[in-house]
C-alpha cells in the first residue's frame, strides 16, 4: 500500500488554496489535512495536526511567511516546510532556507510541476524552482553554524537517524528502516536539530555531507 503524505496549505489567497486543494485531491499519495489563511492560525493548527509537509506562502498580511517559518521552527515543528511564492528575489530564497525551509517553489510553475515537487518534498527531498537552484546552492555552501562540538552530544540512535536524513530518507522511511514508529523518529529529529542548533533537515543533511563525509553513497 502506498504511503499517503499529509499536507497543510498556508496562504492568504482563497483562490490559490482552492486550486492547490483540487490538485492535491487528484493524487492518491497526498492528503490535505489542514488549511490556514494567516501565520498565527497556521501556528495553532500545525502544532495539533503535525502534517508531513507544510506549503507556506511568503507574502502574507500580518505574519509573513518568513516570520511564520521562524516561529514554527522555534516551536520545534518537525514538518517539512516548502515556500510557495511569486517572489524570486535572492534574499528571500536565502532567508527561507537559512531559517529552516526545505524548499522554495514559484507560483508561476506549471501545476503538474508543482505537484511533482510537492511529492518529492513529501519524500524528504529538498525542492527548488530550477531558475533559483544556483542561488540556493551558493547559500548552502556557506553554512554559518558551528555544530562540530554538538555532534558529540548526540545519542547513537540520533546519529543513526542523522545519517539517514543525509541520504534523503523521510521520517516514514527512517521509521521503517529502524523498525520504530514515525512518532519516535519525529522526536529524535526534533532533539538532534536542537542539539546541533540547526533549523531544518536540509541544514542537517548539508552539514553531514560537508563535515562527516556521510553522503548518499555511504
Amino acid at each position: 500500500m502506498t504511503d499517503v503524505a499529509s499536507l497543510m496549505i498556508v496562504d492568504d489567497h482563497p483562490l490559490l488554496r482552492k486550486g492547490l486543494r483540487q490538485l492535491i485531491e487528484l493524487e492518491d499519495d497526498l492528503e490535505l489535512v489542514a488549511e490556514a489563511s494567516n501565520g498565527q492560525d497556521a501556528l495553532n493548527i500545525v502544532a495539533e495536526d503535525e502534517p508531513d509537509l507544510v506549503i507556506l506562502d511568503l507574502n502574507m498580511q500580518g505574519m509573513d511567511g518568513i516570520e511564520t517559518l521562524k516561529a514554527m521552527r522555534e516551536k520545534g515543528v518537525a514538518s517539512r516546510i516548502v515556500m510557495l511564492t511569486v517572489s524570486d528575489h535572492d534574499e528571500d530564497v536565502v532567508a527561507a532556507i537559512t531559517n529552516g525551509a526545505d524548499g522554495f517553489l514559484l507560483k508561476d510553475m506549471e501545476p503538474e510541476e508543482i505537484i511533482a515537487k510537492i511529492k518529492q518534498a513529501a519524500l524528504g527531498k529538498m525542492v527548488i524552482s530550477d531558475r533559483l537552484a544556483e542561488v540556493l546552492a551558493s547559500a548552502l555552501r556557506r553554512p554559518e553554524k558551528k555544530v562540530n562540538n554538538a555532534i558529540d552530544s548526540l545519542t547513537a540512535r540520533e546519529l543513526e537517524i542523522l545519517k539517514l536524513i543525509a541520504k534523503g530518507l523521510s521520517n516514514k522511511l527512517i521509521a521503517r528502516a529502524l523498525d520504530i514508529s514515525d512518532g519516535t523518529v519525529k522526536v529524535h529529529v526534533k532533539h538532534l536539530l536542537k542539539k546541533m542548533n540547526l533549523r531544518s533537515r536540509v541544514e542537517a543533511a548539508v552539514w553531514v555531507v560537508n563535515e562527516l563525509n556521510l553522503g548518499r553513497d555511504d
